[in-house]
Order: C-alpha cells, then sequence, then structure tokens
C-alpha cells in the first residue's frame, strides 16, 4: 500500500483526494498539510478521511512511512517543496505550473535524478480518452504533417478573481492565464506536436485593472517544417470554449473531436475525401475508453510507476518543455521581440529574478484577502 500525503488545501486539492480515493486499493491519504491548517481539517472531513494534519511541509518531508507527495500549493512555492520532498526520499506528484521558472525546474528534475524518486508533473487533460485517441491518430501519421495547430485556451474570471493573496503578481502566481490556465492545453500541443522553433507573442490586461499580470495573450509558433502554430491564453473569454485543432496536409482532427478531408481538384479547389475520413474515424473509435481519467488517471500513472510497471507520462523533463514555451511567451511579449526555442540559462528569463525584473507589470495588485467562501472553480472545458 503507497502511502500518500497532500500538501495544499486549496481548490485543487479535491481533485487529488478523488483521485486517490478512487485509486484505494492501491494508495492511502494518510496526512493533509496547508498552512491554514484548519483548512486542511475541514477539507479532511468533507472527504472522510481520518489523517494527520501537518501545517509546515518540512513535518512530512520527516515521516519515514510516506511515499508519495501531492503539491496543491501556488506556484512560487513548488521548487522549494518538491526538492526538500524528493531529498527526502518521497516521490512527488506536482499540480501545473511545474514552477516560477525554467531555473527552477533544472533545479527540481536534479533532485529526482540525485534521489532516484519519481517527479510527476499534473497534466490530467492527457489522461482523457479523446486526448489520447487524438494523440493516437496524429501519431498514425494518416493526416500528414501539421500545417497549422490552433490552441483556443479560453476561460473567464471575473475581476475579484485576483483579489487572493498570491495571484495576480510575478512574483507568487508567476503570471496570468498563459501559465496557470493555458498550461493545461500548451502541454498537450507539445506532447502531440513537439516544440515550435520560434515564438512571436503580444499579451494584455484588458479586464482585471487589480493584477500585474496578463488576462490575455496571444502567440504565433513557427515550426521547422514550416506549420505556423496560434496560441491564445485568456480569462476574459465568456462561455470558456476550448478546443485544439490539427491542420495537417491531408485532413484535419481537433478535439472536441471532429474530422474533415480534402482532396485537391484538377483547378485546385477542394473536394470531400470520405474515404480518408472514414479511416481516421476507425482509428480513432477503435481506441478503448482510459479505465482512469483527469487526475485520477494521471495518478494512477504514477502509482503503476512507483510499482515499478513503466514510466511516467508526464515527468519533470516534459513538465519543463511546456513551461519553457510559456516562458518564450512572457519573453517575447514583454520584450517585443521574436525569441528562439530551446531556450537556455542564458535567457533573461531563464530565472525568478530575470521574470521579475523583465515581465510586464500591467497594473498593481490593490486587494489582498486570504481566502474565498466560494468553493466553486471550473477546471476545463468539454472534450468529447
Amino acid at each position: 500500500m503507497i502511502h500518500v500525503a497532500i500538501i495544499g488545501a486549496g481548490a485543487i486539492a479535491p481533485a487529488h483526494i478523488n483521485g486517490y480515493l478512487e485509486l484505494s486499493e492501491h494508495c492511502k491519504i494518510v496526512a493533509l498539510c496547508d498552512i491554514y491548517p484548519e483548512k486542511a481539517e475541514k477539507l479532511a472531513k468533507k472527504h472522510g478521511l481520518n489523517v494527520d494534519i501537518y501545517n509546515d511541509y518540512q513535518q512530512l518531508a520527516e515521516r519515514k512511512d510516506i511515499d508519495l507527495v501531492s503539491i496543491c500549493t501556488p506556484p512560487y512555492t513548488h521548487a522549494d517543496t518538491a526538492i526538500a520532498l524528493l531529498n527526502a526520499g518521497k516521490h512527488v506528484l506536482v499540480e501545473k505550473p511545474m514552477a516560477s521558472s525554467l531555473e527552477e525546474c533544472d533545479a527540481m528534475n536534479a533532485a529526482a535524478k540525485k534521489n532516484g524518486k519519481i517527479l510527476s508533473v499534473v497534466a490530467q487533460n492527457r489522461f482523457r480518452s479523446p486526448m489520447m485517441k487524438l494523440k493516437h491518430v496524429l501519431d498514425s501519421k494518416l493526416m500528414g504533417d501539421i500545417v497549422h495547430t490552433q490552441v483556443d485556451s479560453y476561460w473567464w474570471r471575473g475581476f475579484c478573481y485576483y483579489d487572493l493573496w498570491w495571484r495576480g503578481t510575478w512574483e507568487k502566481e508567476g503570471g496570468g492565464p498563459t501559465l496557470n490556465h493555458a498550461v493545461h492545453h500548451i502541454d498537450i500541443l507539445q506532447w502531440m506536436n513537439g516544440m515550435p522553433s520560434e515564438i512571436t507573442a503580444v499579451m494584455s490586461n484588458a479586464a482585471h485593472h487589480n493584477a500585474e499580470v496578463e488576462d490575455i495573450s496571444i502567440a504565433i509558433g513557427k515550426y521547422d517544417n514550416g506549420g505556423l502554430v496560434q496560441i491564445t491564453s485568456s480569462v476574459i473569454h465568456h462561455g470558456e470554449e476550448q478546443q485544439l485543432i490539427f491542420q495537417g496536409k491531408n485532413a484535419r482532427v481537433s478535439v472536441p473531436w471532429k474530422v474533415k478531408a480534402s482532396q485537391s481538384r484538377q483547378n485546385g479547389f477542394p473536394k470531400d475525401d470520405p474515404e480518408l475520413e472514414e479511416k481516421i474515424q476507425k482509428l480513432y473509435d477503435g481506441q478503448t475508453d482510459l479505465q482512469y481519467e483527469g487526475h485520477a488517471g494521471q495518478i494512477h500513472d504514477v502509482l503503476q510507476a512507483i510499482q515499478g510497471k513503466k514510466s511516467v507520462l508526464v515527468d519533470g523533463l516534459q513538465g519543463r518543455q511546456t513551461l519553457e514555451l510559456i516562458t518564450a511567451i512572457y519573453q517575447s511579449a514583454s520584450l517585443r521581440e521574436t525569441v528562439e526555442l530551446p531556450l537556455t540559462a542564458a535567457s533573461p528569463f531563464y530565472t525568478r529574478e530575470g521574470v521579475l525584473k523583465f515581465a510586464t507589470h500591467f497594473y498593481e495588485k490593490q486587494t489582498s484577502i486570504e481566502n474565498f467562501t466560494d468553493e466553486a472553480i471550473t477546471t476545463g472545458g468539454n472534450y468529447e
């Protein structure tokens, strides 16, 4: 039985708790930790957990019986917390984004390697049946080379969203929706189609004047084969429609799922290619649904890795790569330049200090509250 602890009792913690409870044959939650222990106690009571409550993660590090720790705290705490736990011999599942800087990602990966422990970064949307099926279709190459990808990471958050004490600042949240919301879809993009070779981006704060960070960014990436990707990251879109569309030379596919294929007429205009559409649809339909989805799916993946049955799908290197693409967007938008990938330690945005120095500060944070009483959150779109 794998013993689990969870650090952070905020909005995303229940997703981890429910995931572990769904896999109770393999694991057991033994501890919750939060700087506000009353929040942890309330969460434990709500989920019927008989656990120890802590207000300092160092106390968890000292416990020898804990095998795996979920980190569900604000981004600026991820690196120090993960490194301490890895050095204490724990496996770590850390919420997105992996850290506040690439330098921190590198330090986390070094700690995981040094201690021989698993470091996995939450990317729960990979663990959804439509995403896995789409990945299988793309890997088949039936579509031909991908020439254009459209990533619409549309969310909506009210003005008061950034009143929470750690949100809306480059120091503590690390960025706006590009980092904290679109990270889901940017991760899917780089997993399915790889990293572009350059990024050009703009960003703005159009509706949240109580935050230093952006509330919308638009980026264009270019691949070595000439393909382009456009990425919109936003918390100002009503309806929160989210999609990824991959246009290949032979066909297009997307989540939510849609397939369309065209052939060229003699004059260059399109005609339908129902044979290819049928072949792609058959390949998509032939993939079985996942047994566990979302956070439960990723937790199952991590538990299997701990048991030596497989490697984790989303390790620290994958987590770093997603942050690298996001960092390139911030660097391009802030410095008004096209940024070449991969980013190295020479990037002005490689360190947290560099981000704080060079990132565009739109407004000063005016309001700061400790906690919201409303616990309702939205966690993503419908990918069916």
